[in-house]
């Protein structure tokens, strides 16, 4: 086995620690700066606190309206209320679209996949005007189905290009198999497509469930009450014309990241399986 140079080896360390620390860098500010109790921009290149104080996250933890209402927990619970459901629906629908576009041959096939291609290529506030106008005749303006379905059928098209090339490296002699012994169409759909697809699937619903929590402007424009706020545009209340709170933003982007961190650690297995499937053929 041939041994690597200590020089080589020790710089490619300094390296590798210089890159986190200028990575990481950013990240201790901004915790630096929700911890500092006072709401003043931090010029300081320090990023360590000089003084330690929860008032921040306890002021945002603790905000209420008018009328009594706690904010944050109302917020919290719109943000995942929509999370999941725009991935349960759009993972739920493109898993069925994914799987006739692999596997069926049928009249603009081909004309289908490049339409969702297309979508893909302009942002989601190119549509908030016409978006606006179809939520505001179904009357769901301000309201959580209507914000859910808007971030569903953007999620859709990503979904489908995300699983159509998973489906594809599956071999279809299973399904084969799984009809000569008699199993209809949906079993094997279910019983044997959807558990191989299960790393593209759990990465799909990733992207899909980061998309609708991080999504704020599509949300700001369709959400008028701050009651039905989701976090993001909770966030931007903070941020003023003529000032900013600093500390409560810093600690609520700390709270806003959580849970999507949390999920990051849980899925990476099945995210690493997703993200490489198809890269070796075997």
């Amino acid at each position: 086995m041939r041994r690597v140079p200590l020089v080589k080896l020790i710089l490619v360390n300094v390296f590798l620690i210089l890159f986190c620390i200028v990575t990481l860098y950013p990240v201790l500010w901004v915790v630096k700066m929700a911890l500092t109790p006072s709401q003043a921009f931090s010029l300081s290149v320090n990023p360590l606190p000089d003084v330690i104080s929860f008032r921040n996250f306890a002021d945002l933890l603790g905000a209420s309206d008018m009328q009594g209402n706690w904010l944050f927990g109302h917020q919290l619970f719109n943000s995942l209320a929509v999370s999941a459901a725009t991935t349960l629906l759009g993972v739920f629908l493109a898993t069925t679209a994914a799987y006739a576009f692999s596997r069926f041959e049928f009249p603009g096939k081909r004309m289908g996949m490049s339409a969702f291609l297309v979508t893909q290529m302009f942002p989601g506030v190119v549509m908030a005007i016409p978006l606006y106008i179809l939520l505001d005749k179904l009357a769901l303006l301000n309201s959580m189905m209507g914000l859910t379905l808007v971030y569903s059928s953007t999620a859709v098209p990503f979904c489908v290009w995300m699983l159509k090339g998973y489906f594809d490296t599956i071999p279809k002699d299973l399904e084969e198999a799984a009809f000569i012994d008699g199993a209809s169409r949906w079993m094997i759909f279910v019983r044997i497509t959807l558990p191989l697809a299960r790393p593209a699937i759990v990465v799909t619903a990733l992207f899909s469930f980061m998309t609708a929590w991080n999504e704020f402007i599509l949300a700001a424009t369709f959400l008028a009450e701050e009651k039905s706020f989701t976090l993001p545009v909770a966030l931007q209340s903070y941020v003023g014309d003529y000032s900013t709170d600093w500390g409560r933003f810093a600690a609520g982007a700390i709270l806003v990241s959580l849970p999507v961190m949390a999920l990051f650690f849980a899925l990476q297995k099945h995210l690493v399986g997703g993200l490489t499937a198809g890269g070796v053929k075997g």
